[in-house]
C-alpha cells in the first residue's frame, strides 16, 4: 500500500480508504441500509456456517492479528486535517507523529463497517480523539450474526466472545503505539459493538480503559453473557438508548441499562422516551447526543 498521507476530512475519502483496507484483508464491509450495503460491497464477504465454527476460532491468534492489522486509524492533525490510515500501513511505514492522543477503540455493529462508522470516526477525531476501529469481519472464520432487514440478532450466540476478544486485543496493542496516550484509552461501540463494549471484561491491566460508551443497547437478554454491564468500578459507562428502538422490542431484550450501572462512579444512562430519538437505533447522528458523548469522554481524560 502507498505511503501515509494527510487527507482533508470527507466522508467520500475515508469511505474509499475503508473499502480498500477491508478488501485488501479479505474483509468486505457491511452496512445498515440497502444503498450503503451495496456501496461497501459486503456481498463479497463469505460468512462461515455456524456448524463450521469452533471455540478455537474465538481467540485464535491469527484471527486476532487479522483484525488488528485491518483496523482503521484516524488521528487528529492541524489545519482541520486528519491522518487516515490502517494498522497494516502504519506497521509498514511508521507514523511521524510526536504528540500522544487520547484514543477511542470503536466497535462496529453486527453488520460491520458502514457509512455511520465513518461519521462516528470523523466526529471523534474532530473532537481531539485518535480512533482505532477493529473490523471483526477481517476474520477468516466468521459467521453471520444478524439480519439488518428483519432487525434480528443473535444468529450466532458466540459472536460476542469474538467481539470481546477483538476489543481486548485492540486495546492492548493500541497502548504500545507511540502516538496513543496509554493513560487515556476509551472503549465505544454501537449495537452489537455496544454489547461487546458493555460486557467486555479482562483481568489484564493492559486491557483497562478510562470509560466506555454504549450506543443502541438495552443491557437485557435471555443470554447471561449478553446481559448487564461487566465494567469494573474504575470504568464509568455512558449508555444511550431510544426506548422504542426497533431492534429491542421483544420480551427478552426490551428494557434499559440504567439499573445495571454503577451509581457512584460517574456512569450515566440516557434514555430517549419521546420524540424522534425514541425510535432511533443509531443515536449519534444527533447533535445533542454528540455533545453528551464528548462531554462524557472529556470528563474522564486524566
Amino acid at each position: 500500500m502507498g505511503s501515509i498521507q494527510n487527507y482533508m476530512v470527507s466522508i467520500k475519502q475515508l469511505s474509499l480508504l475503508l473499502l480498500a483496507a477491508l478488501v485488501f484483508f479479505g474483509a468486505t464491509a457491511c452496512a445498515q441500509s440497502l444503498n450503503s450495503y451495496k456501496q461497501y460491497g459486503n456481498g463479497g464477504k463469505k460468512f462461515t456456517h455456524v456448524t463450521k465454527m469452533s471455540r478455537k476460532d474465538w481467540d485464535d491468534p491469527n484471527e486476532l492479528e487479522r483484525v488488528w492489522k485491518a483496523s482503521l486509524v484516524q488521528i487528529p492533525s492541524e489545519s482541520n486535517e486528519y491522518i487516515q490510515t490502517n494498522i497494516a500501513e502504519i506497521t509498514a511505514t511508521p507514523l511521524n507523529v510526536t504528540k500522544k492522543y487520547p484514543t477511542v477503540i470503536y466497535m462496529h455493529g453486527c453488520s460491520g463497517m458502514w457509512a455511520g462508522t465513518i461519521r462516528r470516526i470523523n466526529f471523534l477525531a474532530a473532537n481531539g480523539f485518535a480512533v482505532i476501529a477493529p473490523p471483526s469481519f477481517a476474520r477468516e472464520s466468521y459467521p453471520r450474526s444478524c439480519d439488518v432487514y428483519l432487525h434480528q440478532g443473535g444468529l450466532y450466540r458466540d459472536t460476542i466472545k469474538m467481539r470481546q476478544n477483538d476489543a481486548g486485543n485492540t486495546i492492548e496493542n493500541a497502548k504500545k503505539l507511540p502516538w496513543v496516550d496509554a493513560n487515556n484509552i476509551f472503549l465505544m461501540g454501537l449495537s452489537e459493538g455496544g454489547i461487546a463494549t458493555a460486557t467486555f471484561r479482562s483481568e489484564s491491566v493492559n486491557a483497562s480503559v478510562n470509560a466506555r460508551v454504549v450506543e443502541g443497547w438495552t443491557c437485557n437478554s435471555a443470554w447471561d453473557e449478553y446481559k448487564g454491564i461487566n465494567a469494573p468500578k474504575t470504568e464509568p459507562v455512558l449508555t444511550l438508548l431510544g426506548s422504542k428502538d426497533p431492534w429491542f422490542q421483544n420480551s427478552y431484550t426490551n428494557g434499559e441499562c440504567t439499573n445495571y450501572l454503577n451509581k457512584n462512579n460517574g456512569s450515566k444512562s440516557v434514555v430517549y422516551r419521546n420524540g424522534n430519538l425514541s425510535y432511533q437505533h443509531e443515536l449519534l447522528e444527533d447533535n445533542e447526543v454528540k455533545k453528551i458523548v464528548v462531554d462524557f469522554l472529556q470528563s474522564h481524560i486524566k
